[in-house]
């Protein structure tokens, strides 16, 4: 597998033929190379930071080892000279002696082997030479033989652990796991018995497994199945570095025999959100109740019990959860039965699971409530939450129902499972998380209130429902091999979302947002600090990283790239073949696309030879030519490397010159990648509305016309993930389009020629001047996708203005914006009235112009805050409005702390995060202060708000340098709670300081996270900040004095 290191102790492969023979001419290269690519890679990984060991881990033996490979070539060498000048001149009889004897003790002080010889040559030869071997046994003697001593890693008790790789052996393979466990919900611990069944593929006396901060008292083996074998007593030995744990049996195990391990261990329920955890919430009256919750992907299955906690070790599990009568238990299987195991306690007996990966399993301990529907093919959905809540479950149930069966119909596989429970849960870092049966969610993203929650908040619940219940078949059912191939459960998760909303839920219009998630992956995307798709990962950090907007966005806007080209019917047959090819099983990014292989488009092709192949006549484009379509080669131009292609277009008569290169942010002078990429391009011209395909495979090609054109657009629709630039006359033609009949063309392609625009003003290959003439339509524009897309590029470049000291230009700006979208201000109603995209064009409309002191907006807000606030907060406000109400009343003290106390009491996710958001655009510093120090302490607003919190805070012109403090004087605190490399890590990293443009700022940050060193410096979220930082210094010093200049000349223009 290509995530696992193979670290080797021994000699390098071409230390045999060595100096002193003859050797092919590429064997001495191969024996150094091998060394001196071992060396670079661990130096560079230990310059990166990743995957640190301790010394004396894995990496030291690997360093070692090159070491080691080195020496032996070089003494190998020597000795074959040696031999050769003694079998040359010298009678040589000795007992047989291998390098390594001499080396390792058996030719020091040993008398049982000698060398004796019967010379012939003079004796001044002789002496040279065994000068010369002594002194290289002096070199060499101490690193070879006390190797075991210095490069074995070591247990906790000192003793050598018998395993050196972050990776479990694969020998060991288990089949069934019986867990037992007893949470305390008073002491806040647990303790627990798991029995594993497993099998052995090769004889081995130690089994290695995981497990992390659990106290492990007894460990035994039982051979043979049947619970009547004897047990025997295992060895446990700690390896908290790589948190494994090894088991040492007496004697080997016997390959293909059933064994079984037992394990009696004790933990503490966690404080952080992963592994079995603390959770609390407050009831109306005051009361703060306690229950305990799972989250488990990536690798805290380990922290609730021992196990083989990696994807590929499927296993099904028999649960109980012992419990006190008053609290209930739900895990990922239905209830068999519950018994009395003593006064007051009860042991809940669950069904066993199917085969799945540890991190699914899921158990939850609470006082709960739920309410019930079933499907058309007889599953119970149930959404559990705390009583206060209940009455917030109906629109998830009504939602979940018609999902799951939306699945069952389109995937053709039946969920396998006899219930779907959801279960909303009051302390949650992440939206949601897709254990088999049992569902977990952050109360935000599962509790919907009829009256208060915003068109917004039904569109997100909706969203995280079905992607967690696609996951019951992308993830559950189908299982990633390891997690670098993470995307194949994400990516394609995050892309069923909108396949299935748009039909279960049309109203909601969720094509309208995809394209949305495109932009936000090449943002990062487009940076060095970038990874492929399917990426090597090792350690419980590198896991965590991955779970970013490449894995899912840009996985999921592959995937929509690929059913665009492939046909929605020809692709749906590949993944449904695939589901059912690799059901219960786990797989590698090639699976997939050679599941693909045997589909063909849909529009007019054929298969040949393997491949699908489309001809001239069939094609919508006079250019295309008989050729075939591997979609494996294909995809992986877009998997296996990182980033995305910048397609160039040059129109010269009838001949359209398209060339690709590699988009990337950065210097000047930055080096070329020479990466190419199969596209899919698709275009529509001045003279035809219907859509051309052709697929570029080379850096340059040409494509011809039928006719002239006034105009021609490329990437229609946003399916493709690239960027496009118009050059020579190019961009004018689609600029004059926009602001003559900007309706010529669909609200997805004004989007993303406004997002084009500007993103290749970052890469120098187009003016700022042009960017904003092009925004200038927006004037006209009611579409939300459009108007939202020219909010993301221009409400950035004023924030990077408030980092420095131009007030005037800033003023101006901002005056601009909002002068650009009067007009659609001003015809919003403060009503709820309208189809969702409407309501929440609204929404965000009323909010800026509100923040931006738009007099009329203003004071509307100020009315309703008031008669808000005089009626104690029981006024019912229409939702599209409240966040643009609340964020007025909290800019005068009385009207913050009002807020913060309705905050207290609300019962209503949607009200709570848009109070958060109000009392953080407060300009009073000590609020702002006070608001982070609660936050993170968790009593009142509870830890989960904090990384939204700082990040708000962090963008607060007034308050981003307390965001900053705060971050870097509890850095250690925020990675206890939120865990090294997680995804709220990265955001509260980026939400802090990817908005500075200062010189100054970028030596504040590159010099705070260096000092981490391992707890924070080699972190791909810092780099990326810092290339940020360094690519918005870049854009102000060479657009700020043209953003100033074409302000004053646009002013009275436009206004």
């Amino acid at each position: 597998m290509s995530a696992r290191p193979h670290y080797r102790a021994s000699p390098c492969p071409a230390s045999a033929s060595a100096w002193g023979a003859p050797a092919p001419a590429e064997a001495r290269p191969r024996a150094l190379r091998f060394c001196v690519q071992l060396r670079l890679h661990f130096h560079f990984r230990s310059r990166g930071g990743q995957g640190r060991q301790q010394r004396h881990g894995p990496r030291a033996t690997a360093v070692t080892s090159c070491y080691q490979c080195l020496l032996i070539s070089l003494f190998r060498a020597f000795w074959k000279k040696v031999h050769y000048l003694l079998m040359m001149d010298f009678t040589f009889h000795s007992v047989p002696m291998k390098p390594a004897d001499l080396l390792c003790g058996e030719a020091r002080g040993s008398s049982s082997k000698m060398i004796s010889l019967s010379i012939k040559r003079p004796l001044v030869t002789m002496s040279f030479l065994l000068s010369s071997l002594l002194m290289l046994l002096t070199v060499a003697t101490p690193s070879w033989c006390q190797r075991s001593e210095t490069t074995s890693p070591k247990a906790s008790n000192r003793a050598p652990f018998p395993w050196n790789k972050m990776r479990l052996p694969e020998h060991i393979t288990p089949v069934h796991y019986d867990l037992v466990i007893h949470a305390n919900l008073t002491t806040l611990t647990f303790g627990g018995t798991t029995e594993i069944e497993i099998t052995a593929s090769k004889p081995t006396s130690t089994i290695v497994l995981h497990s992390h901060h659990l106290q492990i008292s007894k460990a035994a083996l039982r051979k043979g199945a049947g619970e009547r074998q004897s047990l025997e007593p295992l060895r446990v030995l700690e390896y908290p570095p790589q948190e494994q744990i090894a088991l040492l049996a007496p004697e080997p195990l016997v390959v293909g025999l059933p064994y079984t391990i037992v394990i009696d261990y004790a933990g503490n329920l966690s404080e952080s959100f992963h592994g079995f955890y603390k959770s609390t919430y407050r009831t109306k009256e005051g009361e703060v109740r306690i229950l305990a919750s799972t989250q488990f992907e990536p690798t805290a299955a380990r922290m609730a019990f021992p196990c083989f906690d990696e994807p590929a070790f499927k296993a099904s599990f028999s649960i109980k959860i012992r419990r006190e009568p008053r609290h209930l238990a739900i895990s990922n299987m239905p209830l068999v039965k519950s018994v009395t195991v003593a006064e007051g306690l009860v042991e809940d007996h669950f069904d066993v699971t199917v085969k799945m990966s540890t991190y699914l399993v899921a158990f939850i301990v609470s006082d709960f409530k739920s309410v019930s529907k079933m499907t058309k093919s007889g599953v119970k959905v149930s959404v559990y939450a705390v009583p206060d809540k209940i009455n917030q479950a109906d629109y998830a149930l009504d939602a979940a129902v018609t999902l799951l069966e939306f699945y069952e119909d389109y995937f053709s596989i039946p969920y396998p499972l006899s219930k779907q429970d959801l279960a909303a849960i009051p302390d949650f870092q992440s939206g949601a998380m897709e254990n088999w049966g049992l569902t977990t969610y952050r109360e935000s993203s599962l509790l919907f209130d009829a009256e208060k929650s915003s068109a917004s908040s039904k569109l997100g619940i909706t969203m995280t429902v079905s992607h967690e219940l696609a996951h019951q078949w992308f993830g559950n059912l189908v299982t990633m091999e390891w997690w670098n191939d993470l995307w194949l459960n994400e990516g394609f998760a995050k892309f069923m979302e909108f396949v299935s909303v748009s039909v279960t839920h049309p109203e909601l219009k969720v094509e309208d947002y995809f394209f949305d998630k495109c932009f936000n992956a090449m943002e990062v995307d487009a940076l060095n600090s970038s990874h492929p798709v399917s990426t090597p990962v090792e350690n419980p950090a590198q896991i965590r990283e991955i779970f970013d907007e490449v894995s899912y966005e840009k996985g999921a806007c592959i995937l929509n790239m690929l059913r665009d080209y492939l046909g929605a019917d020809a692709f749906k047959s590949g993944i449904v073949k695939y589901l059912q090819k690799y059901s219960y099983k786990n797989t590698k990014n090639e699976d997939l696309w050679n599941s693909m292989a045997s589909i063909c488009p849909t529009d007019g092709t054929q298969r040949m030879d393997g491949f699908c192949s489309r001809g001239e006549h069939s094609a919508s484009s006079s250019h295309w030519r008989q050729e075939g379509l591997d979609v494996k080669t294909m995809m992986n131009t877009w998997t296996l490397q990182k980033g995305f292609p910048l397609i160039t277009i040059t129109v010269r008569g009838r001949n359209v010159h398209v060339k690709q290169e590699h988009y990337v942010k950065g210097p000047d002078d930055a080096p070329e990648t020479g990466y190419l990429w199969h596209v899919p391009l698709t275009f529509i011209t001045s003279n035809s509305d219907s859509v051309q395909r052709f697929l570029l495979k080379t850096r340059t090609d040409v494509l011809i016309l039928p006719e002239e054109v006034e105009w021609i657009k490329f990437n229609v629709g946003m399916n493709g993930y690239y960027v496009v630039h118009y050059e020579d006359d190019g961009w004018d033609s689609l600029t004059g389009l926009l602001k003559g009949t900007h309706t010529a063309i669909s609200s997805s392609d004004r989007a993303s020629l406004i997002n084009n625009a500007f993103q290749l003003v970052s890469i120098g290959k187009l003016s700022i001047e042009k960017a904003l003439d092009l925004s200038l339509y927006l004037k006209h524009e009611t579409e939300i996708m459009p108007v939202f897309q020219g909010l993301n590029e221009l409400i950035p470049m004023y924030k990077l203005m408030e980092k420095r000291d131009v007030n005037e230009v800033e003023t101006q700006f901002k005056a601009f914006l909002i002068g650009l979208l009067r007009d659609l201000i001003d015809k919003q109603t403060w009503t709820d009235g309208g189809a969702i995209s409407e309501r929440m064009l609204r929404s965000q409309l009323l909010l800026l112009a509100c923040v931006r002191k738009y007099q009329p907006c203003v004071q509307k807000a100020e009315g309703y805050f008031r008669r808000w606030q005089e009626a104690n907060g029981n006024l019912s406000l229409p939702s599209d409005v409240t966040l643009a109400v609340f964020a007025v009343g909290a800019q005068n003290p009385e009207g913050w702390d009002f807020l913060y106390s309705k905050y207290q009491s609300s019962l209503s996710s949607t009200e709570k995060n848009q109070i958060e958001f109000a009392l953080c655009i407060t300009h009073n510093k000590e609020k702002l202060q006070w608001l982070l120090e609660q936050s993170f302490k968790g009593d009142t607003i509870k830890t989960q708000e904090f990384p939204d919190i700082l990040r708000a805070i962090g963008r607060n012109p007034v308050g981003y340098p307390l965001a900053w403090q705060f971050l870097r004087e509890n850095w250690n605190k925020l990675v206890q709670k939120f865990e090294l490399g997680s995804n709220s890590i990265a955001y509260m990293v980026m939400g802090t300081t990817n908005q500075f443009s200062t010189r100054a700022r970028l030596e504040e940050v590159k010099e705070f996270f260096s000092s981490l060193k391992e707890n924070g410096s080699q972190l791909r979220c810092v780099q990326q900040t810092i290339e940020t930082i360094e690519e918005n210094i870049r854009w102000m010093d060479k657009n700020f004095d043209k953003i100033r200049v074409w302000l004053q000349n646009e002013k009275l223009e436009l206004l």
